[in-house]
C-alpha cells in the first residue's frame, strides 16, 4: 500500500535491528485518514470472504481494525491483555509473547462476542515473529469459528511470523512488507527504500 510505505520511510524510526518504531501514525498517535484508508484495503482485499467480525489485540490492532469493520459493516471485538472485573471468567484464553516488551500476556475475549458460526478477519499493526497472530487464531478455535484471512498493516519479512501462519492454509495479506533493516534503512519486500 503506497500510501502507508510512504509514511514509513517519512515518520518511522528504526531502533536497533528489528524494531519500528510508527508512534507518529499508528501506536502512539494515530492518523484517522491513514487508518481509514488501511481499513478501506482490508476490506477490499477480503471482500470476496463472509466476514462476520473482526478480531484485534489491543491496543495498536484497534484502529486499523474498526475502520475495516466500518467498511464490511461488520462487529470488531479486541482481545484484552489484563482481564478486567467486568468480564467475568466465561472466557476464551491465549497466552502470548511479546517480543518487543519482552513478557508474556494472557490475553481474553469474552466468549459471548465470538461464536462458531463466525467467520472471522484477523486484524493486527505488525506481524514479526507471529505470536499475536497465532494467540488470536487459538481464541478463535476454541470458539469453533472459522477464520477468513489475516490482515497485517507491517510485516518484517526477516521473521519467521509469515511462514508460521502460512503454514496453517491461512491467507495474510500484508500492507508494507519489510525486507530489511540496514543501516538506518527500510527496504521493503518491493524494493523501496529509506
Amino acid at each position: 500500500m503506497k500510501e502507508l510505505k510512504e509514511r514509513i520511510l517519512i515518520d518511522g524510526e528504526i531502533l536497533g535491528d528489528d524494531v519500528l518504531k510508527v508512534d507518529r501514525f499508528l501506536n502512539h498517535q494515530i492518523d484517522p485518514q491513514l487508518m481509514q484508508a488501511i481499513g478501506n484495503e482490508f476490506a477490499t482485499r477480503f471482500k470476496a470472504e463472509p466476514i462476520t467480525k473482526i478480531v484485534t489485540i489491543e491496543s495498536s490492532g484497534i484502529a486499523p481494525a474498526v475502520f475495516a469493520g466500518l467498511k464490511l459493516n461488520v462487529p470488531v471485538v479486541f482481545a484484552r491483555k489484563h482481564k478486567s472485573v467486568t468480564l467475568g471468567d466465561n472466557l476464551y484464553c491465549a497466552s502470548v509473547y511479546s517480543f518487543t516488551k519482552g513478557v508474556t500476556n494472557n490475553i481474553v475475549v469474552a466468549k459471548n462476542f465470538i461464536e462458531a458460526n463466525d467467520h472471522i478477519l484477523l486484524i493486527d499493526d505488525f506481524l514479526a515473529n507471529g505470536e499475536a497472530a497465532m494467540g488470536l487464531m487459538e481464541i478463535c478455535y476454541q470458539a469453533g469459528a472459522s477464520i477468513a484471512g489475516i490482515g497485517i498493516v507491517i510485516e518484517k519479512s526477516f521473521q519467521p511470523g509469515r511462514e508460521k501462519i502460512e503454514k496453517t492454509g491461512i491467507q495474510v495479506e500484508s500492507l508494507a512488507r519489510i525486507k530489511a533493516f540496514e543501516n538506518g534503512t527500510v527496504t521493503f519486500v518491493n524494493g523501496e527504500e529509506k
